[in-house]
């Protein structure tokens, strides 16, 4: 980093180079260009952190229902040919 002496002696190199009246536009010029700059950096840092969260695998979660029930058939369809038979047949034991 430039100390006092050497700053006050740019600061004269640049007013003789430019001269009084530009000095106010170039330093609004780089004032400009260090913003764009700031917000092209921020705008990119922004997008990196959205497509973090994107790829983040998260946590599994519990399931929200509750106890799992177990599955009723339907009447409407038999479970087997084999019940249709011994449904039509009576059996020996009621019967005797």
């Amino acid at each position: 980093m430039p100390g006092p002496f050497e700053m006050i002696l740019i600061f004269l190199v640049v007013l003789l180079i430019f001269g009084a009246k530009r000095i106010p536009e170039i330093a609004r010029g780089v004032g400009k260009g260090i913003r764009e700059f700031k917000d092209a950096t921020s705008e990119f840092s922004r997008e990196l952190d959205v497509e973090e969260r994107r790829d983040r695998i998260d946590e599994p979660r519990r399931p929200s229902q509750g106890q799992p029930q177990p599955r009723q058939q339907s009447s409407a369809q038999p479970s087997s040919q084999g019940n249709a038979d011994n449904e039509a047949r009576p059996s020996s034991e009621s019967a005797s």
